[in-house]
């Protein structure tokens, strides 16, 4: 008896599905495609519900391109928050200390060495001891050799 195993069966082929919640506009218009393929002859799609359906076509789109020219806005802003911030290089500045993410109230003065992003997309300053704090605990700025410390409030 002769039997057939699977070395001669031919792979599965499996397509990859990108899962998403919401629809594209590619979606959107396969769907009106098809829509219009498989529509009952001797009742047609209505006129109006067709360009409706275009409009809504025609919006998504927009709103599409106008989402990734956003998005480019946005890169350019970091990268010129980025170079702001590269200006305190090797000065010296003041900032709040921070212990376990809450910040102390405690100040110290420490000399700026780099700059970068990390990870999640926040701000933060490298200072010559090897601390990395964030952009938010500065307050103050000073060149090099001279104390940083904030500006203090006129006394009336």
């Amino acid at each position: 008896m002769t039997s057939i195993t699977n070395d001669y069966l031919l792979p599965k082929q499996t397509q990859a599905v990108q899962k998403s919640d919401s629809l594209g506009k590619d979606d959107f218009l396969k769907l009106l495609l098809i829509q219009l393929q498989n529509q009952d002859p001797s009742n047609p799609v209505d006129d109006r519900e067709f360009i409706a359906q275009m409009a809504t076509f025609s919006s998504l789109e927009q709103m599409t391109n106008m989402n990734k020219t956003l998005e480019g806005f946005v890169q350019s802003q970091a990268n010129q928050t980025l170079l702001k911030y590269s200006e305190l290089i090797g000065k010296e500045i003041t900032f709040e200390v921070a212990d376990s993410d809450k910040l102390t109230g405690e100040q110290e003065t420490a000399k700026v060495a780099s700059v970068k992003y990390n990870k999640e997309g926040f701000l933060q300053i490298g200072l010559e001891d090897g601390t990395w704090i964030f952009d938010t605990q500065i307050v103050g700025v000073a060149k090099a050799g001279v104390e940083a410390t904030p500006e203090k409030e006129p006394s009336e």
